[in-house]
């Protein structure tokens, strides 16, 4: 009855049964034992047929906890003889991909280890924080050979820093599905170059991309044009506010030397004016009625009538008003915007772009936030291996229940 009961749990069908369960009160552990039907014949993965059974090995499998109790299934699994005369280990229906597991354990450890550090993980299920890396890196590597990205036709493309010394890597992921398709080290021309053919690897040819989305760094700029022949890049509006609102700022704090009423104002001047209190908005209105003597107001302005531009959709009309506004700003003397005037000209096409794409790297942001708080939850990750292997956890999407039938669903 027992061992009926156990086998109804731990989903065991024929041939397989339950031959034995025994606890160890001093050690804490359920043993479940294992066994096979005498006389069973056992099919073999890339081989025909059903094959007699040559011999047997005791293999031991960690299982989920029975209640607060290490759980382990000990099974006498059989060898089989195969007709060319090799003598083939068979795999239980319920072993999973790492030796020594069973798929139900390594869901587990796969749903926890999308939320909380490795080490985190390792005392919840009771193993080596090593261990817990080794599942996730063996289901990681399998999802991404069955991965097929030949459906991609627009890349988001950004990077994130790995550690406090300026070393970065770069994402690539499918600005469609919005999940990562791709990790490199770096954020060089070398970088778009390894992506491309990770990409490549999967189904992705680099002639298929029709867009991009990264942002103004050279090294990306030149990597996609060379990469991706075909791919249209896109330079999304939020980069480019980005800029106008550091020269803004930077206009604020050169001139609060002498005018110590702009202190205070920063947060004002960068949010947008809809959001703000009632307070702070009238300090706001205050401060551009005096438009025509600060040059901080003056390049507010600038800021939001670039804000507003990039709002429009005829891409005729965003060009014509960019170049407008670039030749305003460069006659004016707020010398932190001309910075970014010159940066509009110098990337005029990849911005008007947006106008078109409306293609953005906001999730990408996400994603990379979302990475920088594991990372400072684990204190830090010193390979790049285990980084790429948070990453898809964290937003590669990946399929794993064609790995596993327990797996979580990718979200």
């Amino acid at each position: 009855m027992h061992d009926r009961l156990f086998e109804a749990a731990l989903g065991i069908a024929a041939p397989w049964f339950v031959a034995a369960v025994r606890f160890d009160e001093a050690s804490k552990v359920l043993t479940v034992g294992v066994d096979f039907a005498a006389g069973s014949r056992f099919a073999v993965e890339g081989v025909a047929g059903e094959h007699p059974v040559h011999d047997t090995l005791i293999k031991t499998y960690r299982h989920l906890n029975f209640f607060q109790h290490e759980c382990v299934l000990e099974v006498r699994t059989p060898r089989v003889k195969l007709p060319d005369g090799r003598v083939v280990l068979v795999k239980p229906p319920f072993a999973g991909k790492l030796s020594g597991f069973t798929l139900l354990f390594e869901a587990l450890v796969l749903m926890l280890s999308a939320q909380m550090p490795f080490a985190a993980v390792a005392r919840i299920v009771g193993i080596s924080a090593y261990r817990v890396l080794a599942i996730c890196r063996r289901y990681v590597a399998l999802a991404l050979e069955q991965a097929d990205f030949s459906q991609v036709k627009a890349l988001a493309i950004d990077e994130t820093s790995r550690t406090k010394a300026h070393r970065y890597i770069t994402l690539a992921a499918d600005a469609l599905e919005r999940r990562v398709l791709a990790v490199a080290r770096g954020r060089e021309l070398k970088t778009i170059e390894a992506i491309a053919s990770e990409l490549a690897a999967h189904g992705c040819a680099p002639e298929q991309v029709e867009s991009v989305s990264i942002d103004m760094s050279p090294a990306f700029i030149k990597g996609c044009t060379e990469q991706l022949p075909n791919a249209r890049i896109t330079f999304d509006k939020f980069h480019v506010v980005w800029h106008a609102n550091a020269a803004v700022d930077k206009m604020r704090r050169i001139e609060q030397r002498a005018d110590k009423s702009l202190k205070g104002l920063r947060w004002s001047l960068l949010k947008d004016r809809a959001s703000l209190k009632p307070e702070a908005a009238a300090d706001l209105d205050a401060l551009i009625a005096r438009m025509s003597t600060v040059r901080t107001a003056r390049a507010w302005v600038y800021k939001e009538q670039l804000r507003e531009i990039l709002e429009r959709k005829q891409i005729n009309v965003v060009r014509a008003m960019l170049r407008h506004w670039c030749a305003c700003v460069m006659r004016s003397k707020v010398e932190p915007m001309k910075e970014v005037a010159a940066l509009v000209r110098r990337h005029l096409e990849g911005i008007v772009a947006w106008a078109q794409t409306r293609q953005t790297n906001g999730f990408l942001e996400a994603f990379n936030g979302l990475f920088q708080a594991a990372k400072r939850r684990a204190r830090g990750y010193t390979r790049f291996q285990t980084i790429r292997t948070v990453i898809f956890l964290i937003a590669g999407k990946l399929d794993f229940r064609a790995l596993n039938p327990h797996a979580p669903q990718p979200t």
